[in-house]
């Protein structure tokens, strides 16, 4: 563990030294004393939960240590200081300074901030991170979250998840219906009008919520997190792939009027130990899952199974209803709608010919 803090602060480093630091959303608070600060973080994760909670630790220990500890932050786990999904309230009202969490939790707030954690059929990880960075996402994310004082930065990425745990086996799309499962953001929606019932509940309510027969099925992340939280012991069958989540982005929620009062180097250090957070929680995923993957299955003797192409082949054609009508619901989501697909389209296109291709001939 030292020595991946130690990777992961040279990261942080590299990236504010170099060129490439995003740029700021609002006009820096003027240079002044050195003046400190001390921030509360909120989490919608059991704290110090791997990958996630852990995450959300190192945003905020970067932000301390970058910053010199000008800015030290105490991070509060899911239900230590608010519940898990009043996170975005409390950001908003000044409750807390940074929360860290999914935006697909809080479409009650915003139907169309979904497309910021994840479309069902939609991008990866990296084709996110190039939306976010460099196709305009970011900005249209912001423009979403500024009625509420809140400002996002993209702050982790689970990459491609599973399809979720199952206690009936998916044969056909006639096993679906009835199925209650939990299932956030989109997904949810595709599954309730594919016949399911969708049932939105925070992670640390998942596993007695199984065990219980309270819900049927249930998505989390992958096999490093199911694996952690013991899910092999509740459920039967492991289903692939995440169709649902193909690269969930996780994200910093920062209050605006927090954010504005930092001079400009300290708004700096926030959103780039942001940044730096994203890529390594997609590099610790990437690294861990497999692991993860090969303990269940060959430890615990998890029934691991492909969903039938023809349950896939009938919530595709859900998922596009089902966002095609939120991007009817007014302009502004018209328009992350239009950039989400047209950049969609256009990775796509490079992609086919480039990391398809090569995963195709690659062999083992």
């Amino acid at each position: 563990m030292k020595r991946r803090d130690f990777l992961v602060a040279g990261s942080a480093g590299a990236l504010l030294a170099g060129c490439g630091a995003e740029q700021q959303p609002t006009n820096a608070a003027p240079a002044g004393k050195q003046q400190t600060f001390q921030w509360k973080m909120v989490t919608t994760w059991p704290k110090n939960f791997p990958g996630l909670g852990t995450g959300a630790n190192n945003v905020a220990r970067l932000i301390t240590e970058m910053s010199g500890g000008r800015i030290q932050v105490t991070v509060y786990g899911a239900k230590e200081l608010v519940p898990p999904f009043e996170v975005f309230d409390a950001v908003s009202s000044g409750t807390a300074e940074l929360g860290h969490g999914a935006a697909y939790y809080w479409k009650g707030k915003s139907e169309v901030a979904q497309f910021f954690t994840a479309v069902p059929f939609g991008m990866n990880a990296q084709e996110m991170n190039a939306w976010l960075y460099y196709g305009g996402g970011m900005e249209l994310w912001r423009e979403v979250y500024a009625p509420f004082g809140v400002l996002p930065a993209a702050a982790g990425n689970s990459g491609i998840q599973m399809g979720g745990w199952f206690n009936r086996e998916i044969n056909s799309l006639d096993d679906l219906d009835g199925l209650k499962m939990r299932i956030p953001g989109l997904g949810g929606e595709v599954l309730r009008r594919a016949g399911g019932t969708p049932v939105s509940m925070p992670g640390s309510d998942i596993f007695t919520s199984l065990q219980s027969g309270a819900i049927d099925a249930t998505e989390w992340v992958g096999p490093y997190n199911d694996l952690a939280f013991g899910l092999y012991k509740v459920a039967k069958h492991y289903y692939y792939p995440g169709w649902h989540e193909p690269g969930a982005t996780l994200e910093c929620l920062i209050n605006q009027t927090a954010y504005d009062s930092l001079p400009a180097e300290l708004q700096s250090i926030v959103i780039n130990a942001c940044r730096v957070v994203n890529g390594d929680m997609l590099a610790e995923y990437t690294a861990r899952n497999n692991a993860a993957l090969q303990s269940l299955v060959n430890e615990h003797n998890v029934d691991l199974r492909a969903f039938p192409d023809s349950v896939l082949e009938r919530l595709r054609t859900l998922s596009e209803q089902v966002v095609a009508e939120i991007a009817d619901r007014d302009a502004l989501s018209a328009k992350v709608f239009e950039s989400y697909r047209a950049f969609q389209r256009q990775a796509m296109s490079w992609h086919d010919i480039s990391e398809r291709a090569y995963m195709n001939i690659r062999g083992g």
